[in-house]
């Protein structure tokens, strides 16, 4: 019997450990590690960095933050993405699955639980807001490597970086209102960070990015797959629809790894900073993460809030993640059904 849908979705997210435990998160550390676009060294010596440097010490670490986030029902990444699969079916006539691109479920189950409907389309969402090798390019080229193997006749639709689409600043600003109500000294915007050698790669014309101090307010084509550029974007349009003055916020960049040379001002330094400059009261958005994950909740939402604390501030609130909230939902169910409408 023909399935009343042709088309499908799959969303893909990072992922997580299995379980938050030192064996777990070895192998979930040891798969995201050895991706070449995370990091972009040969493989031999991507092999000795992670087995020899990081993997001896880093998976109890990282289980003991998981443990601090986990929940009851599992990884909390795993967990929202899942809720936000099943809230999109409710509203479309057609599969949707998850995939993670580390971990499980995996990028190729998902795709094999869409091929067994009998689609001729997946439509995939990463949901990265903003362009990197790292996070969007990985997922985006893993799946177009699946795919191929499992199914080389089924067109795939990718949904570009949306950091400048107004159905995305409608679900962040919606998702963040009653905290931006809130009487906050000082704003913080938290992005994941990259290697200054991840933007410079990225840049499609070799000579733009990273070449000026102001080389991401000049018009460039580089802007398509500029991390830095996209993110101060996202910054100052929220901003100013929030009406925050540019005296009362600012960015930085979380999450780095290892001795080269970050995007800055990093994160952890920035919480010490501005509770010794007099910010009492600091209010934290991450929009460079869609859902709730490691990164948020225990990076910044307990690590960073007691640096914060111990450093003098006296109030720090963390503004969670999109996630399920329904300008979300509203947002992917439009971005699907007007591809759909386009491949009738």
């Amino acid at each position: 019997m023909t399935p009343a849908y042709r088309t499908s979705v799959l969303l893909v997210n990072i992922g997580s450990p299995d379980t938050p435990t030192t064996p777990a998160v070895r192998k979930y550390l040891d798969e995201f590690l050895m991706d070449g676009r995370v990091l972009d060294y040969p493989a031999p010596l991507r092999r000795l960095i992670v087995s020899g440097f990081i993997l001896p010490s880093r998976p109890a670490r990282s289980a003991e933050a998981y443990q601090a986030i986990w929940w009851d029902t599992g990884s909390p990444l795993i967990v929202i993405t899942d809720q936000v699969k099943d809230l999109l079916r409710e509203e479309l006539n057609m599969p949707v699955e998850i995939g993670m691109r580390y971990g499980n479920p995996s990028l190729e189950n998902g795709l094999r639980c869409l091929l067994s409907q009998g689609i001729d389309t997946v439509y995939l969402v990463p949901m990265y807001p903003h362009y990197a090798m790292s996070t969007y390019e990985t997922c985006v080229e893993e799946t177009r490597h699946i795919l191929g193997k499992l199914g080389p006749d089924i067109r795939l639709i990718v949904q570009p970086p949306f950091y400048e689409e107004p159905l995305y600043m409608d679900a962040l600003f919606a998702s963040a209102a009653d905290y931006l109500d809130w009487d906050f000294d000082h704003l913080l915007f938290s992005y994941h960070g990259l290697p200054v050698r991840h933007l410079k790669k990225s840049d499609p014309t070799g000579a733009h990015c990273m070449q000026t101090a102001d080389c991401c307010s000049v018009a460039s084509p580089a802007r398509q797959t500029c991390y830095r550029h996209q993110v101060l974007y996202t910054t100052h349009t929220l901003t100013e629809r929030a009406g925050v003055p540019p005296e009362k916020y600012s960015f930085a960049f979380q999450s780095r790894l290892g001795r080269d040379t970050w995007m800055q001002p990093f994160t952890a330094e920035e919480f010490i900073r501005l509770a010794q400059s007099g910010v009492k009261k600091l209010l934290v958005i991450t929009p460079a993460f869609v859902t709730d994950c490691l990164e948020t909740l225990e990076e910044i939402g307990i690590r960073g809030k007691a640096d914060f604390l111990a450093a003098g501030g006296k109030e720090f609130r963390l503004i969670p993640c999109m996630n399920t909230h329904p300008q979300w939902i509203i947002a992917l169910k439009t971005w699907i059904m007007a591809h759909e409408e386009e491949t009738r």
